[in-house]
């Protein structure tokens, strides 16, 4: 399996507790209404007050999870990041072979900026409006992802289009710096940088199934 979601990956490969303690439905809609008169990131900020590590893992704009993160807290008066650590710490039942790649941060920041133009020249401001005029809102969860807010903001009135796509370059760079900060913490990862291989593809697969023992005619 492969993918960049590191609660996916935990779910998957070790008996990972996802059981939810009780709802507090009142202050939730507190904290929403916080967050609606005073911003994301004022709700964000109260975060770093009681869960610092929350607080650097969880984007600003993911309100539902800063929510979460200050429930748990509210409810049981432990940190969501200690109980994530403590299900972090479960054995596997699989013979795991967890491997990271990761490249040189100039060059990882270069393709962010790429792939933004990419989207940009592919129409993300067009699918945006299509979006907007459908009736979806910026208060939806699915319109809070990384290029569609700073589309609604320009919309908005907030900045022009050049500073929307610096400001979606900037965050998006900040998501892959908290990636690899998460996946940092996790344990017996096998680290793979590109560059040592020179960024070939085919070296980096010969070199994971020299790892797993796996015959390189299987590739």
């Amino acid at each position: 399996m492969c993918g960049g979601t590191g609660f996916y990956i935990q779910a998957v490969t070790r008996d990972i507790d996802f059981s939810e303690t009780g709802s507090l439905p009142a202050y939730r809609a507190e904290l929403n209404a916080f967050a609606e008169q005073y911003g994301n990131k004022a709700l964000h900020d109260r975060l770093k007050e009681i869960d610092p590590v929350s607080y650097e893992i969880i984007h600003p704009n993911n309100r539902k999870r800063v929510i979460r993160a200050l429930e748990y807290f509210k409810e049981t008066g432990r940190t969501i990041s200690s109980h994530n650590e403590a299900e972090r710490l479960r054995e596997t039942p699989y013979d795991l072979h967890f491997f990271v790649l990761n490249d040189d941060r100039s060059v990882l920041y270069d393709r962010i900026d790429r792939r933004v133009d990419f989207m940009m020249a592919e129409g993300l401001y067009d699918e945006v409006l299509y979006l907007r005029s459908m009736g979806l809102t910026r208060g939806m969860v699915s319109m809070q992802g990384l290029g569609y807010k700073e589309m609604l903001d320009c919309m908005d009135g907030k900045y022009d289009l050049d500073e929307a796509v610096r400001i979606l370059k900037r965050d998006s760079r900040h998501y892959a710096k908290r990636q690899i900060t998460w996946f940092k913490r996790e344990r017996d990862t096998i680290w793979i940088d590109r560059g040592d291989f020179g960024g070939d593809s085919r070296k980096i697969a010969a070199f994971m199934a020299e790892q797993i023992g796996l015959p390189h005619s299987a590739l």
